[in-house]
């Protein structure tokens, strides 16, 4: 069986989404799919590599339309790629790559994993909607990362008898506490004065929240917060951690190699995604943060938040765009070791129960059998 995977970006480009794809592009591909990656370059070169055995088609962008690269050359790639592929899977938002299937895509059969609707960009979101009604009809089936946004997209609940839920899967090697992590992980702790860190990861955008974790840090004067992460807003949130006082407790890290990143989970003492609207809509991070002990305090939004990070058990949810909630849940934990330490344990189990990559692989076939009207 051979399937194309579309999207705008892939590895080495840190995201989500990206990690995702990659993810079944290997572990498909060592299962015997013949997958192979169409997404846009980083620059205005085209190129054709192989990425840890996968076969990865680059295309030359042009432009970039709010964070929606614009690549010319994508186009003819979909219909060039498209033949002979028995499954076409895009992973949408990505408004110029659905585009280009719907025009030129003629693989045997097509399915989608959604994984937000488009939030803040009306225009842009007017201009996309009869697209994204038209994919949506098409798609043979739609993969969606938890059952609660079948529900709460308007986009979903149209189509919610061919939405399947596939969970987003955590590589727990990754994730160890080998001897060489739990060393960097000590490093951090020394050089935070004993101050108890509490982790963010993602990228700096509007949703993340990251402004109402400065300002919740007002309120926690002995903790000390890393941001892990790059994006339009790291500057404006850079002054608004000096306006208020705290910068020299908000530490800006920008993008991090893997080993760096796995010791900063396994270092800090809670995890937070404070996240202020539906373009959230279940936080990989969290995922990643289970995988290391890690209890969460993560915001409720009515997608996916709350359904990996579950209250009371695994972390604390609160209101976006809370400051006094979110210290307040900060605070309980910080101040409650023996709390952090159940949550965090739950954590990890709940992950390893649900949330692994092999289980992601499993339902991932099931949907492309399902898709395909046969067995694989």
């Amino acid at each position: 069986m051979r399937v194309l995977y579309l999207y705008k970006d892939y590895s080495p480009v840190l995201g989500g989404i990206e990690n995702h794809i990659r993810q079944l592009a290997q572990g498909l591909r060592e299962r015997g799919i013949e997958t192979q990656v169409l997404v846009t370059n980083t620059v205005n070169r085209s190129t054709a590599e192989w990425i840890d055995g996968v076969p990865v088609c680059k295309t030359a962008r042009q432009l970039n339309i709010s964070s929606a690269p614009v690549s010319l050359p994508f186009f003819p790639a979909v219909y060039r790629l498209e033949a002979g592929v028995d499954l076409a899977h895009l992973h949408m938002p990505y408004p110029p790559g659905e585009l280009a299937h719907l025009l030129l895509g003629r693989s045997r059969q097509m399915v989608v994993t959604y994984h937000s609707d488009i939030v803040r960009q009306r225009v842009l979101g007017a201009l996309y909607r009869p697209f994204l009604w038209q994919l949506l009809k098409r798609a043979a089936l739609i993969s969606v990362s938890n059952p609660v946004y079948i529900q709460d997209s308007p986009f979903l609940r149209r189509y919610a008898e061919k939405c399947r839920v596939v969970h987003f899967g955590v590589d727990f090697t990754r994730f160890a506490a080998t001897p060489a992590v739990q060393q960097q992980a000590a490093a951090w702790q020394a050089r935070s004065l004993d101050r108890p860190l509490i982790l963010f990861v993602g990228r700096l955008r509007h949703y993340k929240g990251v402004d109402v974790l400065i300002s919740a840090l007002q309120r926690l004067p002995d903790a000390r917060a890393l941001v892990v992460g790059v994006g339009p807003m790291e500057q404006t949130w850079r002054r608004q951690a000096q306006t208020q006082g705290v910068a020299d407790r908000v530490t800006f890290l920008g993008e991090l190699s893997d080993a760096e990143l796995v010791a900063l989970y396994h270092a800090a003492s809670i995890f937070v995604l404070p996240s202020t609207n539906r373009a959230e809509t279940l936080g990989i991070v969290q995922l990643e943060a289970m995988a290391c002990g890690l209890p969460l305090v993560c915001t409720e939004l009515g997608t996916g938040t709350s359904y990996v990070n579950q209250n009371g058990q695994t972390g604390w949810v609160v209101p976006p765009n809370d400051a006094d909630a979110l210290a307040a849940a900060l605070r309980r934990l910080l101040e409650n070791p023996a709390q952090r330490a159940a949550m965090g344990a739950a954590g990890r189990e709940r992950a390893l129960r649900h949330f692994s990559v092999q289980a992601m692989l499993e339902q991932t076939l099931a949907l492309y059998a399902e898709a395909m009207g046969r067995s694989l």
